[in-house]
């Protein structure tokens, strides 16, 4: 299971609608290198100059990869944890997760990290089983 949904929050879905910040929550505890990982880009990516911020480093085990691969292949964790830090969200193999201002969408250095070529590029052979 991807998330440790508490009885509160399950109750809050069966009657309706969620309210994001719990939703954000709930990742945070459930899933919590992934959401530090993006907390820690979005503040390197406020903090400095540079068009985007992103991690080329391997997570410390299969279990922070599993959870990292998790919150970014779920389109409601990834839009939640977006706007929670107010980022756009890049993702090219098992660790390198880029963030972007949200106005960078479309733009040359967004496109450009999200191509085709950018992808092929950022392989390696100990990415193939990850």
């Amino acid at each position: 299971m991807s998330l440790d949904v508490s009885p509160r929050l399950l109750a809050q879905a069966e009657n309706g609608e969620v309210r994001e910040q719990d939703f954000v929550e709930t990742v945070r505890t459930s899933l919590p290198y992934a959401y530090d990982l993006i907390a820690r880009l979005a503040a390197e990516l406020r903090s400095g100059t540079a068009e985007f911020a992103d991690n080329q480093t391997p997570p410390p085990s299969e279990k922070e990869r599993g959870q990292l691969l998790r919150a970014l292949s779920s389109e409601a964790i990834r839009g939640s944890l977006e706007r929670h830090f107010g980022v756009a969200l890049a993702f090219q193999n098992c660790h390198r997760v880029a963030a972007f201002s949200p106005e960078a969408r479309g733009g040359e250095t967004y496109t450009r990290f999200t191509s085709l070529r950018a992808q092929i590029l950022n392989q390696s052979p100990e990415f193939r089983d990850c």
